[in-house]
């Protein structure tokens, strides 16, 4: 099922953060049905860098092509501002469907943009944040591949701005509405309210962010259609990591942090080593073991 028969269908979709191969095809295997490429979470972790517009277009194409070279769950991708103008946003749109995104994500912050949970962001011009979305809607190859309208405005000129702005973002043909960082409950509350029967709506959970956090079922019954945890599994490896290493360092072995991390043959079952070795095997050369089989005989 792509992702619009998935937003059509009228279920809520929890999305979780991944930022490669690995990390999607782990979201896969726990039956998630959308995945959420997140740009922080790239930054984190192939430049070791904060969110703060240091990922290239580039960068983010490679990863959707590696992971939907892993998995076929379909990938909503983070594409920042579409790294320029209208006319960038239309050459991003192009690339990253043919890499195999079937949502993408567009916002309206300045460049370079910046995680929207952080302080001090600027939005340009709602007229030309509509020229974007308008030029995503005419660049995209296929319907199904979904524009996810993004407004960071609520932090610098309030919700009614905010709720303005999405208004336009749906006017200009986007397929889904983001209102990013909402400060408490009730905006979260105002913000559905607003827009719900506009178009699907999608709420962000970012740990130790500016949204109070809630579960899926809580955003569902608000009337957010799609959640997505950005990321969340950046924060859970990073903090593994931190702790892994210490251990190693203090003991000079993994065996006491053992229980928390797969051996050897536990990894390659994950990413499927078996299989991928059977599957080597049935396009080997067979002549010269026939031959020696008929000797035999």
């Amino acid at each position: 099922m792509n992702l619009r028969e998935l937003i059509d269908g009228g279920h809520g979709i929890v999305a979780p953060g991944v930022f490669d191969a690995l990390t999607a095809s782990i979201a896969t295997e726990a039956s998630f049905k959308a995945v959420y490429l997140s740009g922080a979470a790239i930054a984190y972790t192939h430049l070791g860098r904060p969110d703060i517009g240091l990922v290239s277009m580039a960068e983010v194409a490679d990863r959707i092509a590696m992971i939907c070279d892993r998995v076929a769950t379909p990938v909503i991708v983070d594409a920042d501002t579409g790294y320029g103008n209208a006319l960038n946003v239309q050459r991003t749109v192009r690339l990253f469907e043919k890499m195999g995104a079937q949502g993408i994500q567009l916002e309206d912050q300045t460049t370079p943009k910046r995680c929207g949970h952080l302080n001090d962001k600027s939005v340009i011009p709602a007229g030309e944040m509509v020229g974007k979305i308008r030029a995503a809607v005419d660049a995209r190859a296929s319907a199904d591949t979904l524009i996810i309208a993004r407004t960071d405005a609520l932090q610098m000129e309030g919700i009614d701005s905010a709720l303005e702005r999405a208004n336009l973002y749906a006017e200009a043909g986007a397929d889904i509405l983001f209102v990013e960082a909402p400060k408490s409950g009730e905006q979260l509350g105002s913000i559905a309210a607003a827009l719900k029967g506009v178009k699907p709506l999608l709420a962000n959970m970012v740990e130790g962010g500016t949204t109070p956090i809630h579960n899926a079922a809580e955003l569902n019954a608000l009337g957010f259609q799609l959640v997505i945890f950005p990321g969340g599994i950046v924060r859970a490896m990073a903090k593994t990591a931190t702790e892994y290493y210490a251990s190693l360092m203090a003991n000079g072995s993994n065996a006491p942090f053992a229980d928390r991390m797969f051996d050897f043959n536990g990894l390659n079952a994950l990413i499927g080593t078996p299989d991928m070795l059977a599957l080597g095997q049935t396009y080997e050369d067979h002549t010269d073991r026939k031959g020696k089989e008929e000797d035999a005989a």
